[in-house]
């Protein structure tokens, strides 16, 4: 099966599972929301890649809540411009998909007394896990990551999670550039912390009715050596958006239908800096647009 075959097929058992999750009976989840979404920007960047690259972004997330807990899953469809090619196809873009699934288990929930002070409303553990796959000519990531640690939920309107998570991230690329075809099968980094933080804040109606800040950061630790045995670099990756209810104004439900613009900012992606890559593609600097439906 090819690697564009394997994408694809990942990302329907993806939203099977989805599917699935959201067809569960009322009673095994406190409120839940799924969500289709694109967004689009000219400016992406790609380790090794002098080149500023075009995405069409295509997503599925759903999130829910249950007694004891969250969950959170989303997958990435990337469609990439001839900037970045495909390593099928020449003069067509590469494809990737990428899904995340983060589950927090509320402590205070499972021993039945809250655990809050001052401004932190909760404590939670997080697992979960990072699952990739880009058909690109230059690396072919095959990414694989768990993810655990402890998370703070804080007393905000909307939502606030920071914590600190341990990661066990791996990956078998198999692309031409860098020249890494003399690795064999998996190549396992050194365990590395990452400093992780999602926020979702509407932005009260006496300043702007319909409008939200919602985004994540993650600061990840160097991860030790690469495949072919470079130093890797304290990784930087912040995305924010600021969305407007704009289903309502049309007699919808509240945030049945959104748009709004986004920004990422991505330093020494995937752990590649300046002093391995030649200081091509590790840092991106990529406006957006987004537009997302809810059911």
């Amino acid at each position: 099966m090819s690697e564009r075959s394997n994408a694809a097929a990942l990302a329907a058992l993806g939203f099977l599972a989805v599917g699935a999750s959201t067809a569960l009976p009322a009673s095994a989840a406190d409120w839940s929301d799924t969500a289709i979404s694109w967004r689009y920007g000219q400016r992406f960047r790609e380790p090794y890649n002098p080149a500023d690259i075009k995405k069409h972004i295509f997503a599925l997330t759903h999130a829910s809540g249950y007694k004891y807990g969250s969950n959170y899953f989303n997958v990435d469809l990337l469609q990439s411009d001839s900037n970045d090619p495909g390593s099928l196809n020449q003069t067509d873009g590469a494809q990737e998909a990428y899904i995340v699934y983060r589950h927090t288990l509320d402590i205070g929930a499972l021993r039945g007394a809250p655990i809050a002070y001052g401004p932190v409303k909760g404590l939670g553990l997080v697992l979960g896990f990072d699952w990739n796959t880009k058909n690109d000519v230059g690396y072919n990531s095959r990414k694989r990551m768990l993810v655990a640690g402890p998370t703070l939920m804080w007393d905000v309107p909307g939502f606030l999670s920071t914590g600190i998570l341990f990661l066990r991230e791996s990956n078998a690329p198999s692309g031409a550039f860098p020249p890494i075809s003399e690795v064999r099968g998996r190549y396992t980094y050194d365990y590395h912390p990452m400093f992780s933080a999602s926020w979702g804040i509407p932005i009260p109606d006496s300043w702007a009715s319909g409008w939200s800040f919602e985004g994540y950061l993650n600061y990840i630790a160097a991860k030790g050596r690469d495949e072919v045995g470079n130093p890797t670099g304290a990784e930087t990756n912040l995305d924010m958006q600021l969305m407007y209810d704009v289903g309502s104004r049309f007699g919808q439900p509240k945030n049945r239908f959104r748009i709004g613009l986004e920004y990422q900012f991505w330093n020494n992606k995937f752990g590649n800096t300046a002093a391995t890559t030649g200081s091509r593609g590790q840092r991106a600097s990529t406006p957006m647009v987004r537009a997302e439906y809810h059911f």
